[in-house]
């Protein structure tokens, strides 16, 4: 299908959502396989398991939750496995019919099919397959218990299954209550193993249990090159969607050059602008902790190159005639007719398709109502940008954005957005580099001196510069002593509001194709620390040292006794203190053997004879270095100083209680009085006396 309008089927809730193990016409948007990390791990499992390999496991376990690729990892799987059975394609027919069954039959929870009957060179091989173990309702935990402990009883078996933790999590607690020893110890080792722990061991093979392996669905990143040089998937997803022979000709959508949806993908297409998209697809993952998942990335690219399918009235439309019926209805705001929604609005919602600010979708949601009383108290009613601009934010409230990605994106708002960069920032444009400072300073004097300056800088597009052409204009006329005096203070409040809106259309479409987002350089510098979580790099060490000066106080470190964790320290005079020498913290040496690619980075602490792991995460990162450019340790973040409070009292906890503690420890009470261990003794010692 001819894109845009073939695009709005790559979205999580129509078609394009949910893929169906054998049906080429479900769930694969572009028909291409996107190659990953896990695909290449099972399709040499194949080979090897078919070659009956010693040591290959015969269990696979996939986990994780919707839109992860499982689906599309267990048919190339299968496929491979026909292939390297010789069965000619047998294998994959007699399993596919099992998952379209007659018409009124349910599709079986598990399939299985004999590789000896389906190919005349294949060995004896019963291949099972379950889909969704979630299937079968509260019985479905103990059917996985079943089938695992069936599965591992037969050396002829393959078994592959789809779970997600809740399901596995079931099965662990119907192990338990059963009294099942055996399945309760398989199935907390795959737990530990799927999980994002410091001490994960290996998921393939299992640790202990070399016949079984699983593998976290939802662990890697989608943003980044495979492990053997192949690029990332979501650059593939992307380079799918931007590619010009699905696209109309030059010239001939119905919009013309007006249409946001093709001019979003002759951007994307560049290399700068691509680049610094999944750039910041990779910070949000880094800055949230979230992964975006397979059907996040296919809803996204619908949502930024077609929009959400449906007009203003909420009827489905094809996205480049709703850009051309909203280029004819300008044509009616700017002949001055009388302002109506669907004329008013129309260059504004023609400048919000744009990819730039679709990404960064977000406004002020109470904003509109107090508009609407200024424009009203300075008679503006009849003027089509003032009313265009309040339609416009009236229609930003709820319901434009996909629901599969809605709360994703509201994430990415908040995190990156351009309109919130230091205006320190440079980025480059035609002419040379740029502070967005100087943005700034001349939209807050007027639109009209910041839009010459970003056209001198080819900065904007074409209907971002005619919408900010009619916002200047609008801009001149609330400076009109004749209008301004009516009413100064409405007239001041909208020309603010004009202004600043100006000024974010600017940041935020060249903030976007520049990756110029809040923070840029702490993300980038945490993603670097992330890539050698190894801490082979001087990077992590260096982060490492700078968390040991936050948990100690100078040379010591201090354990309240009069509190507990989450109490508020007494008075001085009332305060007894365990103080005893500084605490290292030192990097953690990653387990990469058998494992996805590290995730998340964790630093050791020492912790009496053992060192306790604390993750590093993009807070706890942004928090040292935000100490490092000036910030008072009392200001920072409150989940930081939640991280720091939590290890300062495991610390804690194991020091008091270690009876045989090799350092000299000191109690502090009060403010003058010291206790401490002397020639088998305590000895007390008031400060500035003796003992």
């Amino acid at each position: 299908m001819q894109y845009p309008a073939g695009l709005l089927e790559w979205a999580g809730h129509r078609s394009g959502g949910v893929r169906r193990l054998f049906d080429d016409s479900s769930g694969r948007p572009g028909k291409d396989i996107f190659e990953t990390n896990l695909l290449f791990r099972l399709r040499t499992w194949a080979r090897n398991i078919a070659a009956d390999n010693a040591g290959v496991p015969r269990v696979v376990l996939l986990v994780g939750g919707p839109g992860n690729g499982k689906t599309e990892a267990v048919e190339a799987t299968v496929k491979e496995l026909d292939a390297a059975l010789g069965c000619s394609g047998n294998l994959v027919a007699e399993l596919a019919r099992s998952y379209h069954p007659p018409e009124g039959m349910p599709v079986p929870r598990l399939v299985a099919a004999d590789a000896l009957s389906a190919g005349q060179q294949a060995r004896h091989l019963r291949v099972e397959i379950v889909q969704d173990a979630s299937v079968g309702g509260q019985s479905a935990a103990i059917q996985l218990v079943r089938e695992l402990e069936q599965a591992l009883a037969s050396r002829a078996v393959a078994y592959i299954c789809c779970v997600n933790r809740g399901v596995l999590d079931d099965a662990l607690i119907h192990a338990i209550d059963s009294g099942l020893d055996k399945s309760q110890e398989l199935l907390e080792a795959v737990v530990r193993a799927v999980s994002q722990a410091s001490g994960a061991p290996s998921c393939w093979p299992l640790e202990d249990y070399p016949d079984v392996a699983a593998w976290p669905m939802d662990s890697e990143s989608l943003t980044e090159p495979t492990d053997n040089g192949g690029e990332a998937p979501a650059a593939a997803v992307l380079g799918r969607a931007v590619d010009p022979s699905h696209w109309p000709m030059p010239g001939a959508c119905e919009a013309g050059s007006s249409c946001p949806f093709c001019g979003s993908r002759k951007a994307l297409a560049g290399t700068k602008e691509s680049t610094a998209f999944l750039r910041m697809l990779r910070w949000f993952e880094l800055g949230t902790g979230k992964r975006w998942a397979f059907r996040d990335i296919f809803s996204l690219a619908s949502y930024l190159l077609a929009g959400n399918g449906t007009s203003q009235h909420g009827v489905s439309v094809d996205p480049c005639k709703w850009a051309a019926s909203l280029v004819e209805a300008d044509k009616q705001a700017q002949l001055r007719g009388r302002p109506r929604r669907e004329v008013s609005a129309a260059l504004f919602w023609l400048v919000s398709a744009q990819y730039e600010h679709a990404l960064f979708h977000r406004w002020d949601r109470g904003l509109p109502a107090s508009l609407l009383k200024d424009i009203r108290d300075l008679g503006l009613q009849e003027d089509n940008t003032a009313m265009g601009l309040h339609y416009f934010l009236q229609s930003r409230t709820a319901g434009y954005v996909p629901a599969p990605i809605a709360t994703l994106l509201d994430s990415f708002v908040e995190l990156l957005d351009p309109a919130m960069s230091s205006p320190d920032m440079e980025v480059a444009l035609w002419g040379g580099t740029v502070r967005l400072g100087e943005f700034d300073a001349r939209f807050s004097r007027s639109v009209r001196e910041g839009l010459d300056y970003a056209v001198g800088r080819r900065a904007l597009s074409s209907n971002e510069r005619m919408l900010l052409e009619r916002l200047s204009v609008l801009d001149e006329l609330l400076a009109v002593p004749r209008l301004r005096l009516r009413r100064p203070g409405a007239a001041s409040r909208i020309q603010r509001v004009v202004r600043d809106f100006a000024c974010r259309i600017a940041r935020r479409s060249i903030g976007a194709r520049n990756a110029a987002v809040p923070d840029a350089k702490t993300l980038e510098a945490f993603q670097n620390v992330v890539a050698d979580a190894d801490g082979r790099g001087h990077d992590l060490r260096e982060v490492a040292n700078q968390v040991e000066d936050l948990l100690n106080d100078e040379h010591n470190f201090k354990v309240s006794l009069t509190t507990t964790f989450g109490q508020p320290l007494p008075p001085p005079r009332r305060r007894a203190t365990l103080v005893v020498p500084r605490r290292r913290v030192v990097p953690r040496d990653a387990a990469r053997d058998g494992r996805p690619r590290p995730s998340i980075c964790f630093l050791d602490v020492e912790v009496g004879p053992t060192l306790q792991p604390v993750a590093l995460t993009y807070d706890l990162f942004k928090a040292v270095s935000d100490l490092d450019h000036g910030l008072s340790p009392a200001s920072l973040p409150r989940s930081v100083l939640a991280l720091l409070d939590t290890t300062r009292a495991r610390i804690a906890g194991s020091i008091v209680r270690d009876r045989d503690v090799r350092e000299r420890p000191t109690i502090v009470l009060g403010e003058a009085v010291t206790i401490e261990r002397y020639r088998g003794r305590f000895e007390v010692q008031k400060r500035g006396g003796t003992r």
